[in-house]
């Protein structure tokens, strides 16, 4: 019995001969590649820095600006000095995302569920969002509990700590003031409960400037 070809093989055995596969030669002029390595150019221009100076100044703007951020962080966007009070219960409870396992793979807590944080771990002191740079706020803070953490939305806290010996915190991109929902200070938060009271407090207006 005789074997059937691949309809492939029978189709190129169908073509004519002008169509099958031909050399034609080389058609024009054939160049060299010439680009330099990537990676080469990289290395010769970080050579060409470090010899005029640039590199030095570089790190030199880096650090300035880096000591800068850290002597006064951006401040959080959006929050106003408080006009009216206002004050809401908050819910610290969470949800699970995966298992929670001790120390030797003991199952604590399994996904799914709810756990109020509060539960186990107390809220040492009260926690206090000022504006550092308003000096009413920060008498405010400093005449509250002396176990409160105080937490600058604005404002340089390394300079309030050495003027004012406490201990000063920042609240970087703003995060637990959106997590409280709150929008002006000062604000306070503290326990109360197995829930969480957030509170906006206003203070005397400001004195004018002579």
């Amino acid at each position: 019995m005789r074997s059937l070809l691949p309809i492939g093989a029978l189709f190129l055995a169908a073509l004519p001969a002008s169509l099958q596969a031909r050399d034609y030669g080389q058609r024009g002029a054939v160049f060299p590649v010439i680009e330099r390595d990537l990676l080469e150019q990289i290395q010769t221009r970080l050579a060409q820095m470090e010899k005029s100076g640039e590199t030095a100044r570089l790190n030199q703007e880096l650090k300035r600006r880096t000591i800068a951020r850290v002597n006064r962080p951006d401040p959080v966007a959006g929050l106003i000095r408080a006009s009216a009070s206002r004050q809401w219960a908050f819910d610290p409870t969470i949800t699970l995302a995966a298992d929670i396992r001790g120390a030797k793979g003991e199952l604590i807590h399994a996904a799914g569920t709810q756990v109020n944080p509060l539960d186990s771990v107390k809220l040492r002191g009260d926690l206090l969002f000022i504006d550092g740079d308003d000096p009413s706020q920060i008498a405010w803070a400093l005449g509250q509990d002396a176990h409160a953490k105080l937490i600058l939305v604005k404002g340089a806290p390394l300079e309030l700590m050495k003027a004012r010996q406490r201990r000063f915190y920042f609240d970087q991109g703003g995060k637990l003031t959106q997590k409280f929902g709150i929008r002006a200070v000062p604000a306070r938060v503290r326990q109360n409960g197995r829930m969480l009271e957030v509170s906006e407090i206003t203070l005397p207006p400001r004195k004018a400037q002579p």
